[in-house]
């Protein structure tokens, strides 16, 4: 069961006449804060954290076990937004926009690379794709299971800081102080208290499943399985990485399991570089629904041109 917003409002209170939150004394207590922020920080990270997916992944492929993928199959639907989430958003039941703007503050201190439109994006932190993508899994998830109050924009922003620094301590190796994470022009600046208690308002209200499967889990299999079990070269695995990170912002696509998502794309990226041959493909394609797929590759077709022109 989530965290009932009394107790979210009891904690998260903003001031009008302050740039922090609950109205914490600036000076005093700031230095243990951090302090406290950093071993929190540490205790969060395993010794098998990659240092970010590119870079990692680019270097030391490692294929997904048939067993895995199967595992992870079975997991997917433990880490997805709950109900309908995707019409709510739709039928402005939820706020759409402010969906939006909690995704580009997410996406502005990470590393993002962008083969089709420039070489490289530059960011304040050297994240990989998967902490972007993870800190939006956890977006949506919170909203889709908790409504924030209307008329209060400064929560989406406390929750983006927040599930941007859950992701970092899950994926990354070295994660910024929270005051770090708050980059470009955000509205407000969070206290590291702050931000610690609405980590622990989306971990509860996520039950504390933090290790979702995303569509980077399955990439490299389906990407192997549609070449006739080819390595994946860099260039199709950097082409994937950037066309998976198109699809967080088309609503169309929470409609569709990570393991789709991640099919579509490899037979996106595999048809831009070589001959392929569809109905083989999806017959081989065997841990996802057929008709779902062809579906999820038809909608990455339609918004391919839009988000990489050139291509």
């Amino acid at each position: 069961m989530g965290l009932g917003y009394e107790y979210a409002s009891s904690i998260l209170l903003c001031p009008e006449d302050s740039s922090s939150i609950l109205g914490f004394d600036d000076g005093e207590g700031e230095e243990q804060d951090s302090h406290g922020e950093a071993q929190r920080r540490d205790l969060c990270q395993s010794p098998d954290q990659k240092s970010g997916f590119c870079g990692g992944i680019l270097m030391d492929f490692t294929l997904q076990s048939e067993d895995c993928v199967v595992e992870l199959v079975e997991r997917e639907s433990q880490h997805r937004p709950q109900g309908d989430y995707a019409g709510r958003l739709l039928r402005g039941q939820l706020d759409m926009v402010a969906r939006s703007a909690a995704i580009d503050r997410i996406q502005k201190p990470v590393t993002i690379y962008h083969l089709f439109l420039n070489d490289q994006v530059h960011a304040h932190h050297n994240f990989g794709p998967l902490t972007a993508y993870l800190s939006i899994n956890y977006l949506d998830r919170f909203l889709s299971s908790y409504e924030l109050p209307q008329g209060q924009a400064w929560m989406t922003q406390l929750l983006s800081v927040a599930c941007l620094a859950l992701a970092a301590k899950v994926e990354e190796t070295e994660v910024p102080l929270s005051l770090e994470l708050q980059v470009g022009d955000a509205n407000h600046v969070f206290e590291a208290r702050t931000v610690h208690r609405m980590e622990l308002l989306v971990l509860g209200t996520l039950k504390w499943r933090m290790q979702a499967p995303t569509p980077f889990s399955f990439i490299g299999y389906f990407l192997h399985k549609f070449s006739d079990g080819n390595l994946p070269d860099s260039l199709l695995i950097s082409s994937s990485v950037d066309l998976i990170l198109g699809t967080v912002r088309e609503i169309g696509f929470l409609e569709y399991r990570p393991s789709e998502i991640a099919a579509a794309v490899a037979l996106s990226v595999l048809k831009d570089t070589q001959i392929l041959d569809l109905d083989q493909a999806l017959a081989c394609c065997i841990h996802v629904n057929k008709v779902r797929l062809t579906k999820c590759h038809t909608l990455l077709h339609s918004i391919k041109c839009c988000l990489f022109p050139r291509t």
